[in-house]
């Protein structure tokens, strides 16, 4: 029986014992550690593994568009690695534990468990509806996800990084997070009282003393700031690889690791002390681990490890979790990509401002692909997006009705396409040339065009490697306007197919057109499933054709066979993509007659 490339790559990696990437003792004060270059290699080409992450949700509240941003995001990744012919794994879930979480299910006279599976089928039912095609999907109140978190504990406190000690500070619970003097500002409430907040986030701070465990976070500053100056692609975009850097230009503290029994009952118990409780965010950045296998046999996965987080959470993943793995003598993940947030009229989404988007209803109104493809096409991970009604529908209509819809339609349609068939490619007709030697009946766009098409695949993967998904689909949506160009340019409704040169020019365009959308068709696989699915299916493009390593594109123009050439194509399934009533906010799709073919 012949084992296949990838299944032998990971029979070799079960075999090996996992390897870290960071030897380190206590000397004093600082933790030395030696880099070693083959940890630090990436895994994608060598091995063909991709393990994709989006941050585990809080369910102290129903899921908002910028859940769904990060899940689509990561299920795009998935879906094109996939589609290369990687063996891909991509874990989603919810965080469950924290004092939030059990104020939030006292509020509901709820048990928290109760109301935590509650809140995180919310988020399963959103993901199945959205297309997000996870792997597993991980509860942090999971048997697995403790027992992977009691081990980590246990590792931890046996180096000596854990320690028993007094923690006094500012905490935030709405954040979970503890915070140093300058992170913290007082102002005035709406009652006139003076209070101390957050000067990130907003969120009120309280004053905490107790007794607990304490992480030796302080002694791993020097570590963080070399990996990260060894790697700069560590942390993406580069604008947050800067700011984590700035953040190492201060002292850390050692971190309270965990939480007294008597204020937090909600949570994973540390190990052998029935007084405190593992704190929230230790508890949640394992849940990578968890799904990776730890802590048996996670070496394989884990070491193709890609994050997708929001920068609000940035770093607990670029700071705290590195900190952590080099502790416990585990590989950093590869990258940790980060994206800002979606904000209406400017302002971020909050209950109290009743600017939440839903993202099932407007899934509901706009479509589930549409939707994906409004938040993957406007989405800049750099800065903030603003989320808005017109501008989703003006984008769809113009990018995905009129422009690749009436595209796939014309070359379709029975008025043009009497045989229903990929039609031949005649190299008399287009024979191979240069825009500044346009050959036949071609013009210098027509070349320009192919050249463009012949190079987006490339393009488009450079963009989706670098996180710059609304880049890759901006250069798609600029290849859809040219081949618009072309077909319109050469208007092949008003060749005379009695004629024999007419008749081959007529098909050749047809050719053309539909080649470029099938390689249209294949590279958004990963961006609208569905709709490129219809796409290809309409085409008469197999299941087996769909991937990126059989592209092929327009090979009779190269001299090649083409195994489309003569196909029947595939049953007439209606309109693309259906337009958009233009009304700002209560736009519902519906169904238009075909456009009919115009020359103007």
């Amino acid at each position: 029986m012949r084992i296949k490339p990838h299944l032998r790559v990971l029979a070799r990696c079960l075999e090996e014992p996992v390897r870290s990437r960071w030897q380190g003792s206590k000397l004093s004060s600082a933790w030395s550690f030696q880099r070693r270059p083959s940890q630090l290699m990436h895994t994608d080409e060598a091995g063909k593994m991709f393990y994709i992450t989006t941050p585990i949700f809080y369910v102290n509240a129903a899921p908002h568009i910028g859940h769904l941003y990060s899940a689509v995001i990561a299920d795009c990744l998935h879906r094109s690695r996939l589609l290369r012919g990687f063996n891909s794994r991509f874990a989603t879930g919810t965080d469950e534990h924290g004092l939030k979480i059990q104020q939030a299910a006292e509020s509901v006279q709820k048990h928290p468990l109760a109301f935590c599976s509650e809140v995180s089928e919310k988020f399963k039912h959103l993901f199945t509806k959205s297309n997000i095609s996870y792997t597993d999907f991980i509860r942090t109140t999971e048997s697995r996800h403790r027992s992977a978190v009691e081990h980590f504990w246990t590792v931890l406190l046996k180096k000596g990084l854990i320690y028993k000690g007094s923690y006094e500070g500012w905490y935030s619970t709405q954040d979970e997070s503890f915070l140093t003097p300058t992170q913290v500002t007082k102002v005035t409430d709406a009652n006139g009282n003076e209070i101390t907040i957050s000067t990130e986030s907003g969120h009120k701070v309280e004053w905490m003393k107790e007794d607990n465990y304490m992480f030796r976070l302080s002694e791993f500053r020097a570590p963080l700031q070399q990996w990260l100056r060894d790697n700069p692609s560590a942390v993406q975009p580069e604008k947050f690889y800067h700011i984590v850097l700035q953040w190492l230009d201060d002292d850390l503290p050692d971190l309270s690791v965990s939480r007294h029994k008597s204020r937090l009952q909600w949570g994973i118990g540390v190990p052998d002390d029935p007084e405190q409780t593992v704190y929230v965010w230790l508890d949640a950045l394992v849940n990578y681990l968890t799904v990776a296998g730890y802590p048996e046999g996670h070496g394989l996965w884990w070491s193709a490890a890609h994050h997708i987080v929001g920068k609000d959470i940035l770093k607990f993943h670029a700071i705290y979790w590195p900190a952590f793995l080099m502790a416990a003598d585990l590989p950093l993940p590869q990258v940790v990509n980060v994206h800002s947030h979606w904000t209406v009229q400017g302002k971020k989404m909050s209950k109290s401002l009743g600017n939440v988007v839903d993202p099932l209803d407007t899934a509901q109104r706009y479509t589930v692909d549409g939707v994906r493809y409004f938040l993957l096409r406007q989405g800049v991970p750099d800065h903030d997006c603003d989320y808005d009604d017109a501008k989703l529908v003006k984008l769809l209509n113009s990018e995905l009705a009129d422009a690749l819809g009436g595209l796939l339609n014309r070359c379709t349609a029975p008025s043009l396409n009497p045989t229903q068939t990929y039609p031949q490619f005649c190299p008399g007709s287009f024979p191979m040339g240069s825009p500044e030697e346009p050959k036949g009946r071609t013009k210098p766009e027509d070349y320009h065009m192919v050249q463009s098409v012949t190079e987006l695949p490339s393009v488009v993967l450079e963009h989706l490697d670098s996180l710059h998904i609304y880049k890759a689909l901006e250069s798609i949506s600029a290849c859809v306007r040219q081949t618009n160009g072309f077909v319109q340019r050469h208007a092949p409704w008003k060749l005379d197919l009695a004629d024999a040169a007419d008749k081959r020019w007529h098909d050749t365009i047809l050719h053309v057109s539909m080649e470029c959308l099938r390689v249209y068709g294949t590279l958004l696989q990963p961006v609208v499933p569905g709709l490129a699915d219809k796409l290809l299916s309409r085409l008469g493009v197999r299941s087996e054709e769909r991937t990126w390593e059989v592209l092929g594109f327009l090979e009779r123009y190269y001299g090649r066979k083409c195994a489309f050439e003569g196909r029947t194509l595939g049953p007439e399934t209606g309109v693309l993509f259906n337009r958009l009533e233009r009304d700002t906010g209560k736009a519902k799709p519906k169904t238009i007659k075909k456009n009919k073919l115009k020359s103007h």
